[in-house]
């Protein structure tokens, strides 16, 4: 069934959401217009607000509202460590973990050539500056453990490397409560290779 454009083009907009297929953006879409209004409404103001009002910290590229964002205009925080992520929701998951105190860099990507993403996209001449600013000793490379993430994280522990400093590789492996039987060859593999002495 053909949809009338507006609501067409609702549909699409919520379907290129992550996670948002063709049925559940549809049934998403009938729900805000036919029970949902002021919500949709709210979420309308709210998505708008944020789309004027939220753009790039100019040190670490973390979404904010000001010119820093919180974590690179705190006193409190390790200027020493720089963590590399991906994207600001891996920031938002390793502070949810509460182990670490430093300061960030997030990439809005990885490297993917065939994407077109390279460097520049990746704001890669600025994480140059900040390194050769001094300060930082240790640079953790936190990208995901995928293909592309692990090509990326070769490529900034090249550049670390340049500048005389330390980089090092978060590790992946087993899950904490996790048995063996039920985790995956690659992810065993990983954590082989990253095992560590216990005395």
């Amino acid at each position: 069934m053909r949809h009338s454009p507006a609501l067409a083009r609702l549909i699409d907009a919520l379907h290129a959401l992550p996670g948002i297929g063709p049925k559940t953006a549809q049934r998403m879409a009938f729900k805000l217009l036919q029970e949902g209004r002021e919500g949709a409404r709210e979420l309308s103001l709210a998505l708008t607000g944020a789309l004027s009002a939220v753009g790039r910290c100019q040190q670490c590229r973390m979404l904010t509202e000001g010119p820093l964002c919180l974590i690179c205009s705190s006193d409190t925080r390790d200027t020493t460590l720089l963590c590399v992520v991906e994207s600001p929701a891996d920031v938002v998951a390793v502070e949810t973990s509460a182990s670490y105190r430093g300061r960030y860099f997030v990439l809005m990507g990885h490297l993917s050539p065939l994407d077109g993403i390279g460097p520049e996209q990746l704001g890669l001449a600025q994480f140059e500056t900040l390194l050769a600013a001094g300060g930082v000793r240790e640079v953790i490379l936190a990208t995901n453990p995928t293909v592309e993430g692990e090509a990326t994280a070769h490529f900034l522990s090249e550049l670390a490397r340049k500048q005389g400093l330390r980089a090092t590789r978060i590790a992946h492996g087993v899950p904490m409560g996790g048995e063996l039987e039920y985790v995956d060859g690659g992810t065993l593999a990983h954590a082989l290779l990253g095992r560590q002495s216990i005395y």
